[in-house]
């Protein structure tokens, strides 16, 4: 993290502490990229009713199609805050293969992330993207007054999530995208699953728990939280109850807790007791749907879980196996087979998908994985995976490409997937096994999203999902005919495979998610499943029956049934957004969407390199303090940052300037400071004090890489500066005083090596970090001197689940104008203890681990997600002032994970208790430590 991002993040601290709260830079849930895409991109720009879209040239069509959707329906999407126009920029991402989409301050702007996941809503993905993320912009005009730049936009961006919870804002738009269209999250039933089959089990939550999360249970998420909320506002205080609440915080935004006490001036509840309250009336309603939907209980193949577990896609090894992906808060993503008396056996953890899959076809595994470019970010691929389960062999059947959902063949000896360009255009392809070479391309010719495609045993049909803003389809393709087996419907068809002469899929036609089957010939759709809360992802076995996820309280869980076909029965759904969607009576607002023409011309980034967006107080420590102007281009390609900060104890002004460039492979940049500076010396007559004033200059050029394989991530910096000192203006300064400081360089070069993590771990379960630094002084005759330091933390698991052991050792040599600095990790307690010589090693060993995750609420003050505890023992100077027998410091530590006073950032407190080496006299030393992430 560079310096200045860190001063962003202080500032939005600092700000969030005055206001007795804290802020996040992702403060709508969503994930937002500072990221950059190769210098090779082309694009352009279309202006158009208020929408600056920035897009690749590739994605014409799209944007072309964007420039006529936005301004269109922004309207609509906006009424019910009363807004009707805005001003922002639009920037389409294509060369990323996750899915996203964002709206964000600092600079405003808002990013789609083109190329859609391979499940979601049934309507176009960019449709889907523009509905919901306008809202946000129609959020962010309500509160900012619909300025195209509400400057400063960071104390707009840090005010918003210290006064209004996430929930609410991600709630309205996913009401909002509900009812403004025929399919929205609100419609579909998976999504508001865990939610509902907690109630119905008897486990309810407390407010806390449902909006921040937990380390055991599967909670709701504050998305569905927050839909159900906003829904029944609306249902009992009509449209316009967001409007309200946004308008009144605007006007009185100087309050504790202002969403709170607004929402309770409008309905009489504040946040928690309306949650209380819709959980309630959840409770009754969903309790209805379970009495007027009949189930069947399946007996799960898995051992209990006694916290959040899933076992997705399960499919037959053979009679007594089974393979699954299985995750949980324990443990990171992996395969595993369980066997019939339910023991596991884990197989090989893998990387980062977009959605779960795989397909096992005669004893080859295929599965697709998200690797990104090494240097730029904003550009990934999803590649395809493999493991023969007799040859104990991995392979990577694709690099650098863009193919998803592979799905084998009887044989395994061939795969079709959904391949996705950079112009957005789909097709499925066939590919060899053996060599990953695409034997056949399938046209497209209406370039429907493509999704889950499958072969039937021979590798001769194929059955897969298509998708448009008509709704969903299933296919088959035999040989050169095509057939539409389910036309256009908001249906969540997704993973057809073949059964015999049948295709099964998922789809909720009863108002739960359940398993079906299409006969091919009639077309009849028939029930295979007849899930409590929800059936998923089935295959056959050679005995006739099906095997599939059945959603249990814990989370997926595989079970197996008899192949038997009954009535597809009665939709019981619950539609919470109902009422919104009648105030709203639009039906889709994508309908009679202009086809107008836009002049597109070419967007050149050495001409917009600065986007100037806020100034700001910082705050170095309680005597320097200062104003900053930032700059934060759309492209994320460059940053600067101005200012002046005032030295309390000098009564003089420093003054800043920075600059990043980020759009080639070696990041480069700029630092300048005039300062003051004050120091004391010796002389014969005593100490004197000596004051001078210098323009400092610091060059920097970093070069971060970084990639993964399977579960496995590694990076590489290496980092390069040098400086410039010219001082002036010297008053009472020795006659040897230097007036030049001329480039010392410095070089640092950074290895790691980690296995994926889980939300439970301390740190990874293996890792290894290895740092090497230089300093020397090549240039400058009057100041000798270098630095090299060796450090490296090894971390290994400890002795239980998430508990980690850390060792580190660390050398550091240093002569000169060096011989004091410290550029290796030290003890605990060093700040605190007198030094008896220069530092030149540390052996550091560090135990922590995890002991309860009580999810207590501790009311309105804080919600505590987990309690964990370390011992540690540190040497230093091992040789010099100590021997391996006597550790410098020892002791304790105790830290919890927390959200205070009801918001999202996660917030690190801890305690240290240092004992020290009796050597150096010293009293036991108490720290005390306080951090916070997002």
């Amino acid at each position: 993290m560079n310096k200045h991002i860190q001063y962003k993040y202080q500032f939005i601290r600092y700000l969030s502490l005055i206001t007795l709260s804290f802020i996040s830079l992702s403060v709508f849930g969503q994930i937002f990229s500072t990221e950059q895409n190769p210098l090779s991109v082309k694009w352009n720009y279309i202006n158009a009713g208020g929408f600056k879209i920035i897009y690749p040239a590739e994605l014409e069509k799209d944007a072309q199609r964007m420039a006529n959707t936005l301004p269109y329906i922004y309207p609509k999407v906006g009424l019910g805050l009363r807004q009707q126009k805005t001003s922002i920029p639009l920037v389409l991402q294509n060369r990323g293969t996750i899915a996203n989409g964002f709206v964000q301050l600092a600079p405003k702007k808002s990013e789609f992330y083109a190329t859609p996941p391979q499940y979601f809503d049934s309507q176009d993905w960019l449709n889907n993207l523009a509905v919901h993320e306008l809202r946000h912009v129609a959020q962010f005009d309500k509160l900012t007054g619909a300025q195209a730049h509400p400057f400063p936009e960071l104390v707009y961006f840090a005010y918003f999530g210290a006064g209004i919870p996430t929930w609410f804002f991600e709630g309205d738009a996913v009401v909002n995208e509900t009812a403004l269209t025929y399919s929205g999250r609100g419609r579909q039933p998976n999504w508001i699953m865990p939610f509902r089959a907690s109630i119905l089990e008897g486990k309810k939550f407390s407010y806390s728990k449902a909006y921040f999360g937990s380390n055991k249970d599967v909670t709701p998420g504050y998305y569905q939280t927050g839909y159900l909320m906003v829904a029944d506002m609306k249902e009992k205080y009509g449209k316009f109850i967001s409007d309200s609440l946004l308008g009144d915080i605007r006007k009185r935004p100087a309050r504790l807790y202002p969403f709170s006490q607004s929402l309770k001036k409008f309905t009489g509840k504040n946040t928690k007791n309306y949650f209380l309250s819709t959980q309630t009336k959840l409770e009754e309603k969903w309790k209805v749907q379970d009495q007027k939907s009949p189930s069947e209980n399946y007996e799960s193949l898995n051992a209990k879980a006694e916290l959040a577990t899933t076992y997705f896609l399960p499919a037959r090894l053979n009679k007594n196996q089974v393979l699954a992906l299985k995750e949980s808060k324990q443990d990171a993503r992996y395969f595993v087979i369980i066997n019939a008396d339910k023991t596991e056996q884990k197989l090989f953890g893998i990387g980062y998908q977009e959605q779960p899959w795989f397909s096992l076809k005669n004893d080859v595994l295929v599965w697709d994985e998200i690797r990104y470019d090494p240097r730029y970010k904003q550009r990934s691929y999803s590649v395809i995976c493999s493991y023969n389960f007799k040859t104990k062999k991995f392979r990577k059947l694709s690099s650098k490409s863009r193919l998803f959902s592979p799905s084998l063949s009887g044989d395994g000896k061939k795969l079709v997937a959904v391949k996705v360009d950079l112009s957005n255009q789909f097709n499925l392809v066939e590919i060899e096994t053996a060599t990953g070479q695409i034997l056949k391309t399938y046209p497209n010719l209406e370039n429907h999203i493509l999704q889950t495609p499958s072969f039937d045993s021979w590798g001769n049909k194929i059955a897969y999902i298509s998708l448009s803003e008509k709704g969903k389809s299933l296919w088959l393709i035999d040989g050169v005919k095509k057939t539409q087996l389910i036309p256009d419907t908001r249906q969540q068809l997704t993973r057809p495979i073949f059964i015999g002469s049948k295709i099964a899929f998922n789809a909720h036609y009863n108002g739960i998610d359940n398993i079906y089957d299409v006969d091919v010939a009639s077309k009849k759709i028939s029930a295979l499943s007849d899930s409590k809360y929800g059936a998923f992802n089935p295959t056959e076995t050679q005995d006739g029956k099906i095997t599939f996820n059945d959603y249990k309280l814990n989370g997926y869980e595989i079970s197996e049934k008899n192949f038997s076909e009954t009535n597809i029965g009665k939709n019981e759904f619950v539609d919470f957004a109902s009422s919104a969607e009648k105030q709203e009576n639009i039906g889709n607002v994508f309908e009679k969407v202009p086809e107008n023409k836009f002049e597109s011309k070419p967007f050149h980034q050495g001409l917009n390199l600065f986007s100037f967006h806020s100034l700001i107080p910082v705050i170095d420590d309680e005597y320097v303090f200062g104003l900053e102007l930032q700059s934060n281009n759309l492209l994320n390609t460059m940053d600067f940052y101005t200012g002046a900060k005032y030295h309390r104890d000098l009564a003089r002004f420093e003054y800043t300037a920075d600059v990043s460039y980020k759009a080639l492979y070696p990041v480069l940049s700029i630092l300048y400071r005039n300062r003051p500076q004050r120091t004391f010396y010796n002389t014969k007559t005593g100490i004197k004090q000596g004051d001078w004033r210098e323009n400092y200059t610091k060059l920097n050029a970093s070069v971060p890489v970084s990639f993964s394989a399977l579960n496995h991530n590694y990076s590489f910096t290496l980092n390069v500066a040098t400086s410039l000192t010219q001082r002036y203006m010297a008053e009472n300064m020795p006659s040897n005083f230097l007036t030049k400081l001329k480039f010392p360089m410095e070089y640092n070069f950074t290895f790691n090596h980690s296995v994926r993590t889980t939300e439970r771990d301390i740190a990874p379960k293996w890792a290894q970090v290895f740092r090497v630094t230089y300093d020397n002084q090549p240039f400058d005759k009057n100041l000798k001197g270098e630095i090299l330091a060796l450090e490296s933390f090894l971390y290994f698991p400890g002795v239980a689940k998430n508990h980690s052991f850390l060792a580190s050792f660390n050398y550091q040599k240093a002569n000169g104008v060096n011989q004091y600095a410290t550029e290796i990790a030290t003890v605990y307690g060093y700040n605190n203890i007198l030094a008896k010589s220069r530092l030149e090693n540390s052996l550091l060993f560090n135990y922590r681990f995890p002991f309860a995750f009580p999810d207590w609420e501790l009311g309105s003050l804080a919600y505590v997600r987990n309690l964990r505890a370390g011992l540690f023992c540190h040497y230093e100077n091992i040789g010099v002032d100590t021997n391996i027998s006597q550790p410098k410091t020892y002791g304790v530590e105790l830290n919890s994970s927390l959200n205070l006073l009801r918001y999202q950032p996660v917030i690190d407190v801890g305690a240290r208790l240092v004992f020290v080496n009796q050597i150096y006299n010293q009293n036991p030393i108490l720290e005390f430590s306080f951090n916070y992430s997002f």
